[in-house]
């Protein structure tokens, strides 16, 4: 049965930084024997999703987390990346030799480590594992998840605000459940801010394998295209893909949302900050640190984790001051907030 867990702490807020290339070296060889994860000095690993590290986003997001426990915790840490057109296999060999190695807790970055992670739980019940973005069953994971369609909300009603045309953009990397969620939350705010606004929306592929996550060419492609209908914003959720939904919005002086991470901040996308009007925000830093922590304090955290806005585990970043400057848009985000968390708005998830 699962345990579900709620979350008492104060929400750890994690900036998004600029990265260096760190990452840790390959997997070792495999073994069904389980790890005792006694390593003296080892803690928290992460293993990337689609796009890496460097995609000023999700997995970005991610090791800001790692960074921040390591500094706090001073243990020794590691981030490996994926690989080209990588099966099931070869994720569940990844993370069996993270546990191997005594590292704990060690978390999948994205919903494609489930089946791995349900599969590696088993063989080291003493390690504790995280999964970002998925539910996977096991009395020593815990389900990292967020409401991500709120803080899409909140990027609908920016939107709204912020558009001339009446028409505004949606990209999803790929046509799944999870980007469904933004794409959901983003139409309901943009629709209860304002009727009249129109949403396109596009998925770049139908499948992770095809690209949709780590493809800027296939994102600038999609959002030229909706510029060209007449969109003033574009929003994307598309992973690594969305720098190029970005880099077109900039070249043709429109607005850009980003995801995940203040991208805004994020030195990789200086070129384009100015055309970046705010980000929905999605603290997978936080919730790595969170559940690095629990371990550490030795009270590991399992079972779903839910990060909303009741706990600020997702939100709206408010860098750009051009935000203020747009009529009615400060008040009408800060308005729809306080009705997703009083309960009086309701948010759809498809």
């Amino acid at each position: 049965m699962r345990r579900t867990s709620k979350l008492t702490r104060v929400a750890v807020g994690v900036a998004s930084i600029a990265l260096a290339a760190t990452a840790c070296g390959g997997t070792s060889s495999d073994s069904d024997s389980g790890s005792d994860g006694s390593g003296d000095t080892k803690g928290l690993a992460i293993a990337y999703d689609i796009g890496g590290k460097g995609d000023q986003s999700f997995n970005d997001a991610a090791y800001a987390g790692l960074q921040k426990a390591q500094k706090e915790f001073g243990y020794k840490t590691a981030d490996i990346e994926p690989t080209e057109g990588e099966t099931d296999a070869d994720k569940e060999q990844r993370l069996s030799s993270l546990a191997k190695q005594g590292y704990n807790p060690v978390i999948g970055v994205g919903f494609a480590y489930g089946p791995a992670m349900e599969a590696v739980a088993k063989k080291y019940p003493k390690t504790t594992f995280g999964i970002v973005d998925s539910v996977v069953e096991g009395e020593n994971v815990a389900s990292l998840v967020f409401a991500e369609q709120e803080a899409s909300y909140l990027a609908g009603v920016a939107a709204a605000k912020a558009t001339k045309s009446n028409i505004v953009g949606f990209v999803g990397g790929v046509d799944v459940p999870l980007i469904h969620k933004f794409e959901a939350g983003y139409k309901q705010g943009v629709q209860d801010t304002n009727p009249k606004v129109k949403v396109l929306s596009q998925y770049l592929t139908q499948t992770a394998e095809e690209g949709g996550f780590s493809s800027p060419d296939k994102g600038k492609a999609a959002a030229e295209g909706q510029i060209e209908k007449g969109s003033d914003v574009e929003y994307a959720a598309a992973g690594l893909s969305g720098q190029g939904v970005i880099e077109a919005a900039s070249k043709a002086k429109v607005w850009a949302i980003g995801v995940d991470s203040d991208q805004y901040k994020q030195a990789a996308l200086a070129n384009y900050k100015n055309s970046i009007l705010t980000s929905a925000l999605k603290d997978v830093g936080g919730a790595v640190y969170t559940l690095a922590k629990s371990v550490e304090d030795g009270k590991p955290l399992t079972g779903v984790q839910t990060f909303d806005l009741k706990v600020n585990g997702v939100g709206l970043a408010e860098s750009n001051p051009e935000m203020a400057k747009i009529a009615g848009l400060t008040d009408a985000v800060a308005k729809a907030k306080e009705g997703i968390i009083d309960g009086s708005i309701k948010v759809k998830t498809e």
